[in-house]
């Protein structure tokens, strides 16, 4: 049996600098696929679509304008029209002559490994494949391709058109070339890319989330505050300061540099994660916390709540982009 090639074929790397237009393919266009090709879009590029449900077009073309009203308003002024978007019925259709692909399917292990390979099959051998997984490693997912080496994460942040964030690494098999081509893909359509140096289960903003939404459902479990006042004290609390200059940066300030912060506060610290709550999602923190948010959320819709956080995003990140520090 030949064993799996390792690196990327010679010249299989990415055009930096100059903008160049490129052919994005998509694999998979539920909310997140769809998202990926208004980015990919609104900066220029051509879009190929493949899913194996043919009823997502109708919805997705009523949304497209508004997504790309989005993108408007948080992106510099376009020198190009948005790249056209084209459903396919079969994958090697919808991949032909792509430069490079974004796969979305369901987070599912098996699939994936299936998913992959497929992929591989109707490109090139110098097309990076990014999986936009949320918590599966790169590693367990390229056992079953040709190329592992073009196989990398390129992880979104919801709503993943309009978040900058994406998450960037490579799996054991992984050629280090292609993690640099991709970041430098995202980085050309507006995203700020962050580079993990190893795999991680939920990589890296989900592990930071994980760890203070699990002190928050254990408070509101506990009844020490309301969903209401726990979600009120980190908007009105870090979570301006955190949006602009991050922890670190923003906790330094508060001293005269981060190990004059650490020596002055580090006990405090200490005495918090020494007494951090537990959180299992077992029946009736389930049912606290379900209860506690719809009393927050009170007589407002999804679609409300959807639409009033579209909408506050755009200001924060224009904000952001003027004021931030990273």
């Amino acid at each position: 049996m030949e064993r799996p090639q390792r690196s990327l074929p010679q010249g299989a790397r990415l055009k930096r600098g100059k903008k160049v237009k490129k052919t994005i393919g998509i694999v998979g266009f539920g909310v997140i696929g769809q998202r990926w090709a208004a980015a990919f879009s609104h900066a220029g590029h051509s879009v190929r679509v493949y899913d194996r449900s043919a009823d997502q077009e109708a919805g997705f073309r009523q949304l497209l304008p508004s997504l790309l009203a989005d993108l408007d308003a948080v992106r510099p002024p376009r020198d190009t029209e948005p790249g056209e978007i084209v459903l396919f019925a079969s994958m090697a259709d919808a991949m032909a002559g792509v430069d490079f692909v974004q796969e979305n399917g369901p987070e599912n292990l098996e699939i994936k490994r299936t998913l992959l390979p497929q992929i591989e099959a109707c490109v090139g051998d110098d097309v990076i494949i990014a999986s936009s997984s949320s918590a599966l490693l790169v590693s367990e997912m390229q056992t079953e391709c040709r190329i592992p080496g073009r196989i990398v994460l390129g992880h979104p942040f919801n709503p993943a058109h309009l978040m900058p964030l994406v998450e960037v690494v490579g799996g054991k098999l992984t050629d280090s070339e292609a993690v640099v081509a991709a970041k430098a893909l995202y980085e050309e359509i507006g995203k700020k890319p962050v580079v993990m140096n190893r795999e991680i289960t939920g990589h890296l903003a989900l592990r930071l989330m994980g760890a203070m939404w699990r002190e928050a459902i254990a408070l509101v479990r506990d009844g020490v505050a309301s969903v209401e006042d726990v979600d009120r004290a980190f908007v009105y609390g870090p979570g301006p300061k955190w949006t602009l200059q991050g922890s670190f940066i923003s906790n330094q300030l508060n001293a005269t540099g981060m190990e004059d912060f650490l020596r002055k506060y580090g006990p405090t610290y200490q005495a918090i994660w020494d007494t951090l709550l537990d959180a299992k999602l077992d029946e009736e923190t389930i049912a606290a916390v379900t209860k506690s948010t719809a009393a927050a959320v009170g007589d407002r819709s999804q679609d409300q709540l959807k639409a009033e956080r579209e909408a506050g995003l755009v200001a924060i990140l224009n904000d952001v982009a003027r004021h931030g520090a990273l």
